[in-house]
């Protein structure tokens, strides 16, 4: 049976790709909490990842380890960058991950998060 974009949603650490304009795939491992439909993750605004979704929006989402190994296969989906949602991507970061994520949001706001930092809106493609 194929995985869904739902599968993975659920994972502690997702292995997002996006793609280069040439069409070579750039993992990077992230974590993601939900956000309706779909998922919401925080990351430099300056970031390539960012650069690159922005030329191009698909990308796929696969469960990896905190390293960035895959541990399933890859989904398609569609992400998009918003920088008005950022607090809300803290938020829910904070929700999902607990401790841990409240942590990190103590931190990344320190070093200029709220400005620095955008919100990636991941959907299923």
């Amino acid at each position: 049976m194929a995985l869904t974009f739902g599968d993975i949603a659920g994972a502690e650490y997702i292995l997002l790709t996006t793609f280069t304009k040439d069409g070579r795939p750039k993992p990077t491992p992230i974590w993601a909490a939900p956000d309706g439909d779909g998922l919401i993750v925080i990351t430099q605004g300056s970031s390539w990842k960012v650069k690159r979704i922005r030329n191009t929006p698909r990308v796929t989402i696969a469960r990896c380890d905190m390293r960035g190994k895959p541990l399933s296969e890859a989904v398609e989906a569609v992400a998009s960058v918003d920088p008005t949602r950022t607090g809300d991507a803290y938020h829910a970061i904070a929700e999902r991950y607990g401790v841990i994520g409240k942590t990190f949001n103590f931190f990344s706001k320190l070093r200029g998060g709220m400005k620095n930092n955008v919100a990636l809106e991941i959907k299923a493609a």
